[in-house]
């Protein structure tokens, strides 16, 4: 079963763009975890806690005031 996490910036960021987004995750920043029916709701994730977890596959972005979402797909490297 695919696994999305939901999410927004965290530490009051907003973004204008997904290429904001993507540039911050590529660099590591935390984002919140933002799901009533996840037992991770209220919790940090980043890139490299993503990629750890096996389950998830795609992390859902919300920005521009909450008001857009993007989405960004986990790859995980062969082992």
């Amino acid at each position: 079963m695919k696994k999305f996490l939901h999410c927004v910036p965290a530490y009051g960021r907003d973004y204008k763009s997904k290429k904001e987004i993507l540039a911050d995750w590529e660099a590591g920043k935390d984002f919140l975890i933002c799901d009533m029916s996840s037992p991770d709701d209220g919790r940090y994730v980043n890139k490299e806690d993503a990629e750890k977890d096996s389950g998830v596959w795609e992390v859902h972005v919300r920005y521009a005031k909450l008001r857009k979402i993007a989405a960004i797909r986990i790859v995980r490297k062969a082992s």
